[in-house]
């Protein structure tokens, strides 16, 4: 079974077009996914103290720049934008990318943030009530109707279909959603490693699931934890997706692998042994065997998350060792 690749590119501390020309050359070396984040401030926080560009309008210039790679965000929190505004502002940055665009929600952890922005950060439960109803009110938008060809009505009396919510959280009254997805569907992603409540949303309403930040081992056994969901779902578990973004840590050789392990701990503190289980560490030989051990856990995709500075030499030792490595050995 092949593997994709992909990465996730933290829009923090580099200018746009330091950014701009990072997306161009993953996209020009045949990276299947590019992705952005969806904060306010820096990851991990720093009070605000680290430059920082928002996700939409990011999102929108990542359409633009890039031809061949798979975008999208993962992910977008709930709590941020009204899921109607959303599903619009996902539909057009789709036509920008010519049906590339994916649209990825969660229940979101940066509550610095949103408390500096004046945003209600509830309980945990909370959250995941608001990203199981705006799952459900997302789908719902970005349904097309039968007679929509590339996201657009063929003809002129056609009638959109129209969605009403009147939920806890959030609410639709008669809403229609024209254009809709440029190819007629747009796949929607849920974030997250709850295995309660987030798995289960997933199973009722993702075409993909992605989680951040945790071992192989992990990672394979939430896998089984979904499939388990979708069966109580009525679905099949290969409806949905399944990708790992991975922390980009890895060295060009050995003293730089040693040197960048280092800087995590100082970096994360008490959080550094949690985030390193779910980075790619090491060497490139390592980090090959690293990312085949992902995809033998059950993932379709594997992102390595991009947080400036990082080692460009061991970026380009990622792309010109590592990932042709992979796809020798999942056969692509």
């Amino acid at each position: 079974m092949s593997l994709s690749l992909g990465a996730h590119v933290g829009q923090q501390n580099l200018k746009m077009d330091e950014m701009r020309a990072l997306w161009r050359m993953l996209d020009d070396a045949g990276m299947d996914w590019i992705s952005a984040w969806d904060h306010i401030y820096e990851a991990p926080p720093a009070g605000g103290t680290v430059p920082h560009f928002e996700a939409v309008a990011t999102l929108a210039a990542l359409a633009m720049e890039t031809t061949n790679a798979r975008i999208g965000c993962l992910v977008f929190y709930v709590g941020y934008r009204n899921p109607g505004l959303l599903a619009k502002a996902a539909v057009t940055i789709d036509h920008l990318a010519n049906g590339r665009f994916e649209l990825g929600i969660g229940g979101g952890w940066h509550e610095w943030e949103a408390e500096a922005y004046g945003y209600d950060f509830p309980s945990v439960g909370t959250r995941l009530d608001m990203l199981d109803e705006a799952a459900e009110l997302i789908t719902g938008l970005l349904r097309c109707p039968d007679d929509v060809d590339a996201g657009l009505a063929t003809t002129p009396d056609a009638e959109p279909i129209r969605t009403s919510h009147d939920g806890k959280h959030f609410k639709l009254a008669d809403a229609s959603c024209l254009p809709g997805p440029y190819n007629g569907h747009m796949p929607l992603w849920i974030g997250g490693v709850g295995e309660k409540r987030t798995l289960r949303t997933t199973a009722k309403h993702a075409d993909g699931w992605n989680a951040a930040y945790i071992s192989a081992e992990e990672f394979g056994r939430l896998n089984g934890v979904l499939d388990r969901w979708c069966e109580g779902e009525g679905r099949e578990g290969a409806e949905i997706e399944r990708s790992i973004n991975l922390l980009f840590s890895m060295g060009a050789d050995q003293a730089s692998a040693d040197a960048i392990e280092a800087e995590l701990d100082n970096q994360w503190g008490p959080m550094a042994s949690r985030i390193k289980g779910g980075a790619l560490l090491g060497t490139p030989e390592e980090a090959v065997e690293r990312v085949l051990a992902y995809h033998e856990a059950g993932a379709d995709l594997v992102n390595v998350a991009l947080r400036a500075p990082f080692d460009n030499a061991a970026l380009d030792a990622y792309l010109t060792q590592v990932v042709p490595a992979v796809r020798k050995a999942t056969n692509q």
